[in-house]
């Protein structure tokens, strides 16, 4: 039995508009008992409120199905210092994430700085992990996206002001966030799967494939996102699969390809999104 690791945002919606195909394709794998999850490196939203903002769009998919680089950020946390404390720059899937996992949330004397996604940063909550990080609490960061996408265009994300706290500090941060193999090897073992039967599944070389890459995974990188074909030359790894959307693939197709059909399937779904 294979698996499947699925980026979100370029793969199954764009902001809040659904991938044409993206919900038949989830609903094959439901089908034909394929597991899988939603891997994402946006921390604001716990898994359930991403289960819900899936549904309205006609995806079905429980909080199980959901993997967030919070929930892998408060698990390592936990293995590294159980009971531990944190200065939080994020939301709230950040924060329940680490309360779930028992951290609890201080102002004062933590143990991390621990930062993620948010619109609601001040200068102040800037100045004040400084001084922490400063005084000894260690910098980590859920991710290193250096921005997110939104509907009116694009925003700092959470690598960017991380970078602002490594500059301020000359203190450098531990992120856990794809590709991170902390977080990537992590939702493997959550679906039970051994690194050849998973596929990674995602829009961005610098993320998703990568993260795959490294681990051993057989990764598939769709174009209806951030990755486009002509840029693929300015990298020194290749994604395995190449497809225009997840509308091309199938349980069928995946079989194939995990079944080693391999390089003629390979050239096929490639020729097909050229």
């Amino acid at each position: 039995m294979y698996g499947l690791l699925i980026d979100m945002d370029g793969v199954i919606y764009k902001s809040s508009q659904l991938i044409p195909g993206a919900d038949r394709f989830i609903h094959a794998l439901h089908e034909r008992a394929v597991p899988f999850l939603f891997l994402t490196n946006n921390s604001q939203r716990t898994r359930r409120d991403i289960a819900a903002k899936l549904a309205k769009m006609g995806v079905h998919a429980g909080p199980e199905h959901v993997f967030t680089c919070a929930m892998a950020t408060a698990r390592f946390l936990a293995s590294q210092k159980p009971g531990g404390t944190a200065y939080v720059l994020g939301e709230t899937g950040l924060t329940t994430a680490l309360h779930t996992n028992g951290f609890a949330i201080v102002d004062k004397d933590p143990d991390y700085v621990v930062v993620g996604e948010g619109r609601t940063y001040t200068f102040e909550m800037l100045e004040h992990a400084t001084n922490l990080i400063l005084g000894g609490a260690k910098l980590i960061a859920t991710n290193m996206d250096p921005s997110c996408p939104t509907s009116s265009g694009t925003r700092p994300g959470c690598g960017a002001v991380v970078a602002l706290l490594e500059e301020a500090t000359g203190k450098k941060a531990f992120s856990v966030g794809k590709p991170s193999p902390i977080m990537m090897r992590a939702a493997r073992k959550e679906l039970g799967l051994d690194a050849d039967h998973t596929f990674m599944v995602g829009d961005t070389m610098s993320t998703d494939v990568l993260g795959g890459v490294q681990l051993g995974y057989h990764t598939i990188l769709v174009l209806s996102g951030g990755t486009k074909r002509e840029d693929l030359p300015n990298y020194s790894y290749q994604p395995d699969t190449i497809v225009d959307s997840v509308a091309d693939l199938s349980p069928d197709r995946l079989e194939h390809l995990q079944l080693g059909v391999g390089s003629s399937t390979r050239a096929l779904l490639t020729a097909a999104s050229a």
